[in-house]
């Protein structure tokens, strides 16, 4: 397999984008038998010794500690590379130490580009190093480069406004910032939309409502059979420098040079380990997070902090000596930014056991101050899920929202599998997410702290209650 089919990779962008968006009004629910009440409401005792264990008990800081260990060996872990293997041997020897079961990886293919040497230089109307980001999946430019003129344009309608006066050049997009969501699509399908007038190549502004002249790399995809042309992020203040150029009728002119390079499918890993239910043992809550990241900065908060509070909420339930009903299990999905292609493997492997899946817990939205919990499923689990947000008051994260989930877990959703992610205070997640930004630094350890806690809470409650979550 050398490549992922569109309609894949699209569908998959679309889920994450769309995970990322704010949580939606809460609805009505419906109301709990008293049994379930009082289940439920008996777990406020473990829930504050979670807590507690947490935010100053032996747990302190400790997340925030082994991944910061983690990302400062390792940075940037980039699917189909020795590093993310690397880091993958790492994890599975650090889970073995922390004695968790059945601590082991399980295999996969996964997409294997690398970025190698890239430059743009400004050449009319003055000399200027530009500052870029190719994006995942784009082809090269050649040993010579591509010098060209450029065209500025500031939305796909007026990219089609402009068809005639396209080929030849670079497009630029300068388009503005609304959502993530609503932004994205440029940098996905930009160049193919060019490619189909004739540019030979795109420089897309960045997906980011805040910029200190820092591009944003992402996967893109080429749609259809136009020519495949190099593509790659610019900064907002560049896209927005090269508009007033435009516009004062003065002509652009760049050269630009990638030397990325696309690869047969390689393999990898996706990383498991759990706590085995004393009672129903083939049942399972399932936490997770991805453990690839892009090659730019550290991959901290995205995804390393999503995954180290699942593994936390392990180590939590191990440490305090907890013996849940149901089998807790941690996953770090590999490939994640290439649309889920680990977690899409993991699911076809796995997915005879959707009946004994309870929920499904994925983290990759930051991991800041907490607020509650996102999620997807029928309305008497959300009644469920909002009962145990209930233990989480000392915390406040007790709120319960809809659209829980993202790219990871999203294809359990068709088999009527519940999922949901952490709500939390993620306004600046976009400033950073895909930069060289994305380091510790962004981070704090008393917010993982308050992550992990809540983290913990779902998961063992969830797995210890005498009954899985209801479905429709």
């Amino acid at each position: 397999m050398t490549g992922l089919p569109l309609s894949f990779v699209l569908l998959s962008l679309l889920l994450v984008i769309a995970a990322h968006g704010h949580a939606t009004p809460k609805s009505k629910l419906p109301s709990l038998p008293s049994k379930i009440v009082q289940e439920i409401q008996s777990y406020q005792p473990i829930a504050d010794q979670i807590i507690k264990y947490s935010l100053t008990g032996l747990g302190q800081n400790q997340s925030y500690d082994r991944l910061s260990v983690f990302t400062d060996k390792f940075g940037g872990r980039l699917s189909g590379t020795k590093n993310l293997e690397d880091s993958i041997d790492y994890m599975l020897d650090a889970l073995q130490k922390d004695g968790l079961d059945n601590v082991h990886g399980e295999v996969v293919n996964v997409t294997h580009w690398e970025r190698n040497t890239e430059y743009a230089t400004l050449l009319e109307p003055r000399v200027k190093d530009i500052a870029i980001s190719g994006l995942g999946s784009s082809v090269g430019t050649g040993a010579d480069g591509i010098t060209a003129d450029v065209i500025v344009v500031r939305s796909f309608d007026d990219l089609d406004a402009h068809a005639s006066d396209v080929s030849g050049k670079i497009v630029v997009f300068n388009q503005k910032y609304v959502s993530y969501p609503a932004t994205a699509g440029y940098r996905v399908i930009g160049a193919s939309k060019a490619s189909k007038y004739g540019a030979v190549a795109t420089l897309i502004r960045s997906v980011t409502p805040q910029s200190i002249y820092s591009p944003h790399t992402g996967i893109q995809d080429y749609v259809g059979n136009v020519k495949k042309i190099p593509t790659a992020c610019i900064t907002v203040e560049d896209a927005e420098f090269f508009d007033r150029i435009q516009s004062r009728g003065e002509p652009i002119r760049i050269k630009l040079y990638m030397g990325a390079v696309n690869y047969d499918m390689s393999l990898s890993r996706n990383t498991v380990a759990e706590i085995k239910g004393s009672v129903f043992p083939k049942q399972t809550v399932l936490v997770s997070g991805h453990l690839d990241s892009w090659d730019v900065g550290e991959g901290a908060m995205d995804d390393g902090g999503g995954a180290f509070i699942s593994w936390q909420a392990l180590s939590i339930i191990r440490s305090l000596g907890l013996k849940p009903k149901r089998t807790v299990r941690l996953v770090m999905w590999t490939d994640e930014e290439a649309g889920g292609v680990g977690s899409q493997q993991y699911y076809q492997k796995h997915r005879d056991e959707a009946n004994n899946i309870s929920i499904l817990f994925e983290s990759d939205e930051g991991v800041f101050t907490p607020y509650g919990m996102l999620f997807t499923g029928s309305p008497k689990a959300k009644a469920v899920m909002a009962q145990i947000g209930k233990l989480l008051q000392a915390v406040n994260s007790s709120e319960v929202y809809d659209n829980g989930g993202g790219t990871d877990v999203q294809w359990w959703r068709k088999d009527g599998v519940p999922t949901a992610s952490i709500a939390n205070h993620s306004e600046k997640y976009f400033w950073f997410h895909h930069s060289n930004g994305d380091t510790m630094t962004v981070l704090d350890p008393v917010e993982m702290n308050m992550c992990s806690a809540v983290w913990a809470v779902y998961a063992y409650v969830l797995a210890d209650m005498d009954e899985l979550l209801p479905r429709d």
